[in-house]
């Protein structure tokens, strides 16, 4: 301890040194274990485990830990994260609570001690972690807007699992698909880019588990035979199994693998909680039972295997088709277990029934379960090339649809809702588990694979202009536009009317023709950029106005709200509350149409992304046989090196489906078999290869080879080109750079970049270099001296040009340049660095 005290408080007196070092050891130093005398014996027992294990590792008996094994991962939810971040904001509070009262025994004043307590301290720390995403300890994005594009976006944004690891390192084996995730974590749905592989998706049935006290289970375990740490004699320790309850050893056994048969007996049969999981390492010497109950291990659901038979049965299954049974009964009767990846290391785990042997443990509920949210709706997935679901995992949460049942009451400042969304044909079992029958992301359209006379090269696509104009693909687009009559400081108020035609800044008659007589604009009234939706009237703002003019006189200022200059619409919604702090606040719903047009991306369930190229009147589009005329018209050459094949085996089984008036199974890995839907196709009077005769709509000749076509759900993403389009001819500039300013929503200039610019000096357009870096930039006019360079500066009263150093006897040459080089000339010369 003294030799601790030394290090930590040096030049102390040696009873605070000592002092100082229990308090580090008993506090700091494993907590977990225990923050009082009592643990230190169990903390040295840890220590050595730990220097032993290491030593062993070196002497290679035994295999150093793999970092990326999910049975050393654990995850943290909103409880554990919410607990720091309480944790710290209570120590806060406490400082602030010492403080003021030090400084209220300085003034020597009669106080009361409720005073000293300002609640508010918490709630700010609280609400500012939340606002910003920064949590203690240096993280930040820790909170982040719920996305609700679609239904299937939310679900995925709720399983998403981040890494903590830096995002411009490498990381390769932290990126790396690892065997534990096997049922864990979505192998296919992650990001492109840096976060690639270190964001990820829980799969289907992974689960988190949740802290399970130990008393009963230690009581439990001394019952099974367990000799406890304190009791156990040397010779015990040499050859018995070590026991180890959430990492910390806490006694012995004769019989490791007894022990852990028994527990696992005890967990099917509900004695313990079915939280515990059980795992059993050998080695050459000693045996291991490790006993997880901690809270963060990610489990999945698999099906016990006794003597060679799953404890299943169809008894079960017609239960939870009748609901006489739930899933959670299953687990209580121990006909299904939730594994972590640490027990999962002792179970011989079979696919499919059929695979069982008396060697396995369990059987998987169901392949797909593999999968995560996203990739699971993709039909005949297994068919695809990998990266295509990895796309499709992206795009997947960008389609239209209705993301929520209670829309047209809900205030999300951007969202978007699909008019006539429909359930697809070929469906899979998870997307009827997730609730996207009610809530579809999509539509089924009659798709021909062919070369659209050019206008879908390049991932473009030829629509039907007729089933757009019967309402294919239509979508409604809300925007929320937000207002708040502020308090100010010397009380006034700012009030919601129509403004009065004498206040500074009065737009005229026409911008607030859509308003009422309480200055909110009228349900349903047609709406275009630049017109006031929200009439509000603000006091003065500075106090020089309130000084030069009574009351009565004071001039007020218009701040209404208007629509932005590239939106137009209809009112659809007004809602009127108040905050937090009293004040009126008025959210005015916007609602545009939103018609496919040129531009508008679209994208099937396999990937395979597309920008509307053209749009086609029904009688210039080509036609089958029988008439049928496609929605959509995809080129051929998008399959060859994307060999998404899934989309052609949907193809074929949305035409089956079309033809029988009935939906087909599609799921991942156990969908129907291609041979029957061809079989199918057949009989119902068409090619099995999903191939027709069709006709050119313009010309009316047949085409000499025959068109693959058939039915395929298509999304419509929200990249919308009317949200994109953007032009400028004039308009305002930095007032640093005299540049034009940056981004849409400020009407700013088409970014010219150093690529850009390299093109135009390798194609030798110099004019045109020159028109865009200058005389459509930031070009200027500027004095030169001809003798040193430097810039000249105007002297008025001899009205001419004189340079710094040669004075008027210096010739002045007048440049043009861009003003940001003049910028960069005037700041190396205040660095005094001449030109």
């Amino acid at each position: 301890l003294r030799y601790i005290g030394n290090r930590i408080a040096f030049g102390y007196a040696e009873e605070y040194r000592i002092q100082r070092a229990e308090q580090l050891i008993d506090s700091v130093l494993l907590p977990h274990i225990g923050t009082n005398k009592a643990a230190r014996y169990q903390k040295a027992i840890f220590l050595c485990e730990v220097i032993g294990r290491l030593l062993e590792t070196s002497l290679g008996i035994r295999k150093p830990t793999d970092r990326d094994h999910y049975a050393n991962k654990r995850l943290k939810l909103a409880g554990p994260l919410l607990m720091e971040l309480y944790r710290m904001a209570f120590m806060k509070l406490l400082r602030d609570i010492r403080y003021q009262l030090e400084r209220a025994a300085a003034s020597r004043y009669p106080v009361k001690i409720s005073t000293f307590v300002r609640p508010g301290i918490i709630t700010d720390f609280v609400k500012h972690a939340f606002a910003t995403g920064n949590w203690p300890g240096g993280r930040v994005g820790v909170t982040q807007l719920l996305n609700r594009t679609n239904h299937l976006a939310t679900i995925s944004h709720l399983r998403r699992v981040q890494s903590p690891l830096s995002r411009s390192q490498p990381h390769f084996e932290a990126r790396d698909l690892h065997g534990t995730h096997w049922g864990r974590i979505c192998p296919a749905e992650t990001p492109e880019g840096s976060n690639c592989g270190l964001v990820k998706n829980l799969a289907l049935t992974a689960e988190i588990s949740y802290p399970v006290k130990k008393r009963g289970l230690l009581e439990k375990l001394y019952s099974l035979g367990v000799v406890p740490l304190s009791e156990a004699i040397m010779k015990r320790k040499h050859y018995a199994a070590k026991v180890f309850v959430d990492g910390l050893l806490i006694g012995y056994h004769a019989n490791g693998e007894k022990l852990v048969e028994n527990l696992r007996e005890l967990r099917r049969r509900g004695e313990i909680s079915t939280s515990v999981n059980v795992a059993l390492y050998k080695y050459p010497h000693i045996q291991e039972v490790w006993i997880n109950m901690d809270e963060g291990r990610v489990r999945r659901p698999l099906i016990v295997v006794k003597n060679g038979k799953p404890l299943l049965t169809r008894e079960h299954i017609e239960g939870l088709k009748n609901k006489t049974l739930r899933f959670r009964d299953l687990v209580a009767m121990g006909v299904i277990e939730f594994l972590d990846a640490e027990e999962e290391e002792n179970a011989l785990v079979a696919l499919r029934p059929e695979d069982v042997t008396e060697e396995h443990t369990h059987l998987e509920i169901c392949p797909y379960a593999i999968l995560g949210a996203v990739v699971s709706i993709i039909p005949y997935a297994e068919h695809n090339q990998s990266p295509r679901n990895i796309y499709e995992g992206a795009m997947g949460k960008q389609a239209l649809g209705i993301f929520a049942i209670n829309h047209n009451l809900r205030v999300d400042s951007r969202s978007h809702l699909l008019v006539y969304p429909q359930k697809p044909l070929v469906v899979t079992k998870a997307s009827e588990l997730l609730d996207l029958d009610t809530r579809p992301i999509g539509q089924n359209m009659v798709v021909a694979i062919l070369t659209g006379q050019g206008y879908n090269m390049e991932d473009a696509v030829v629509l039907n202009k007729s089933a757009v104009e019967r309402g294919l693909a239509l979508s409604l687009s809300y925007r929320v536009y937000e207002v708040e009559a502020r308090t100010y400081i010397g009380g006034e108020k700012d009030v919601i009317k129509i403004p009065d035609p004498n206040v500074r800044g009065y737009r005229g008659e026409h911008a607030y023709r859509v308003l009422d007589a309480d200055g909110l604009a009228h349900i349903e009234s047609d709406i275009s950029g630049g017109t006031v939706i929200v009439g509000v009237q603000s006091p003065p703002r500075f106090l020089e106005e309130y000084q030069r003019a009574p009351a009565r006189e004071l001039v007020w200022r218009d701040a209404s709200e208007t629509i932005r200059p590239s939106e137009a619409g209809v009112v659809d919604t007004i809602f009127i509350t108040k905050n937090e702090e009293g004040n009126k606040l008025v959210k005015a719903k916007v609602r545009s149409f939103c018609v496919a047009e040129i531009g508008d991306k679209f994208a099937s369930r396999h990937g395979q992304k597309g920008v509307v190229g053209m749009l086609l009147p029904q009688e210039d589009m080509p036609y089958t046989e029988s008439g049928i005329v496609p929605d959509l018209i995809i080129n051929p050459h998008a399959f060859p090196s994307r060999m998404t094949i899934g989309q052609l085996l949907e193809s074929i089984a949305g035409k089956v489906g079309a033809l029988k008036g009935e939906f087909i199974d599609g799921t991942p890995f156990m969908g129907k078999p291609i041979e029957e839907l061809r079989r199918e196709l057949e009989a119902l009077g068409f090619k099995s290869s999903g191939k027709e005769v069709m006709y050119d709509g313009i010309t009316g000749k047949r085409y000499e080879a025959e068109i693959f076509i058939g039915v395929v759900y298509y999304q419509k993403l929200h990249h919308l080109v009317r949200d994109k389009i953007h032009a400028r001819s004039r308009g305002r500039v930095q007032m640093l750079t005299r540049q034009p300013t940056e981004g849409r929503s400020r009407g700013g200039g088409l970014k010219f970049g150093e690529m850009e610019r390299d093109c135009l000096i390798a194609h030798g357009a110099s004019f045109l270099l020159l028109d865009r870096l200058l005389e459509q930039s930031d070009k200027y006019t500027a004095h030169f001296c001809k003798l040193c360079g430097l810039p000249a500066y105007y002297d008025l009263k001899q009205e001419r040009f004189i340079c710094p150093v040669h004075g008027k006897d210096a010739e002045i040459a007048t440049v043009s340049l861009p003003y940001a080089f003049y910028l960069l000339l005037e700041e190396m010369m205040s660095m005094c660095i001449y030109p």
